[in-house]
């Protein structure tokens, strides 16, 4: 069925675009963000109870306000887009907590759980930055690639944390805190490969008097930490550069875009203009379009702009034109002959004067 308020649908579209309004949604989300952090004093919570009830319910309005605008504009086509249903899930959570505390009371035992889920407001913000959206989106990029890296590097924890609960965790003298069974031997092995207190690791073997303990330990560092772990931060590196890139890309085109578009609006205007002189010349019977103008040229102030003919493409204008490069080019030529003579003169000029200080040093010794 096809919509009627076509004009009201794109004012509401221009609100929703304008920086004003991308400004008291991000200044929203921040005072939302500050309440969250007083929320964490006692005291301050006690004295600004009923203000901060009242701030949340305000800032929900102002989510539902702008939720609500972004449907009316597209309905069918906001919810594609995944920002948008992370948008709504957000609004979401930042409803449970007043919702608990008005059903459930204050008392409400997963009411602070509730309360930690609404600091996931701040994540409106990736709604109104493109920047973050393009991190976010070479993150998405380079799943599958890093999905692949981490199922590499959990076969290689698997296997060494086999081979530690044998080398290690099956003896009564063997480190069974450590590598006492599958699960201990996994988190052994997550320090090593983030090499945080490895050394301590590696003492309590060499205080068991492990032989390949060592061997063993220096193996999955290698392997996890240097090889794995710096692969995963380089493919992460490369595809943010890429997207990076690709977001520069995107906003010089777009950059150029409006330019065009600038241009394009000057030109119609300027042609509606034009049309209309010539219109005004057909009424008023001026015998050509020069008169108009400088009829026209009479009734301006000094701060008016004087409008000219478009004489760009006329034939007396580019008579005139090629008239002017010849003659900058004739002055040009002269300029240079008379460069020439200069420079001659003060030739000659340098090598006289050699002479004349040799004649008067022998007038005067004589």
């Amino acid at each position: 069925m096809p919509r009627n308020d076509h004009e009201f649908q794109a004012f509401i579209q221009r609100v929703i675009e304008s920086p004003v309004f991308t400004m008291v949604m991000i200044s929203t989300i921040s005072m939302n963000a500050l309440i969250v952090v007083l929320w964490t004093y006692p005291e301050v919570r006690y004295q600004l109870f009923r203000m901060f009830e009242i701030a949340q319910i305000l800032l929900l309005a102002n989510y539902f306000l702008e939720f609500f605008m972004k449907v009316y504009v597209n309905p069918i086509g906001y919810w594609k887009k995944g920002y948008n249903l992370l948008d709504v899930f957000i609004i979401i959570i930042c409803m449970f907590p007043y919702s608990f505390r008005v059903i459930k009371g204050m008392h409400y035992s997963y009411l602070n759980i509730v309360n930690g889920l609404q600091t996931l407001c701040i994540l409106k913000l990736i709604v109104y930055s493109r920047a973050i959206r393009t991190l976010i989106t070479s993150v998405g990029q380079t799943a599958k690639i890093v999905a692949s890296v981490i199922i590499l590097l959990f076969l290689l924890m698997f296997i060494f944390a086999i081979l530690g609960f044998y080398l290690f965790g099956t003896s009564e003298l063997g480190d069974l805190d450590n590598w006492g069974n599958l699960a201990v031997a996994f988190f052994t092995l997550f320090s090593l490969a983030t090499v945080d207190g490895w050394t301590d690791l590696q003492q309590e073997l060499d205080e068991r008097n492990f032989v390949f303990s060592r061997i063993f330990t220096v193996t999955f560092i290698v392997l996890a930490s240097f090889i794995f772990l710096s692969m995963l931060v380089g493919v992460m590196i490369i595809h943010t550069e890429d997207s990076i890139k690709k977001f520069e890309r995107e906003l010089k085109l777009e950059r150029h875009q409006n330019r065009i578009e600038e241009k394009q609006v000057i030109l119609k205007r300027q042609q509606e203009e034009v049309s209309y002189l010539m219109q005004t010349q057909q009424n008023i019977n001026y015998k050509s379009f020069s008169d108009l103008v400088e009829s026209f040229k009479k009734t301006l102030n000094h701060t008016d702009p004087i409008v000219l003919d478009d004489f760009g493409t006329s034939l007396p204008f580019i008579s005139i034109y090629l008239s002017t490069l010849d003659n900058q080019d004739t002055t040009i030529h002269k300029l240079q002959e008379l460069y020439y003579e200069i420079v001659h003169v003060l030739n000659l000029m340098l090598e006289d004067m050699p002479q004349k200080q040799e004649s008067q040093s022998f007038d005067e010794a004589g």
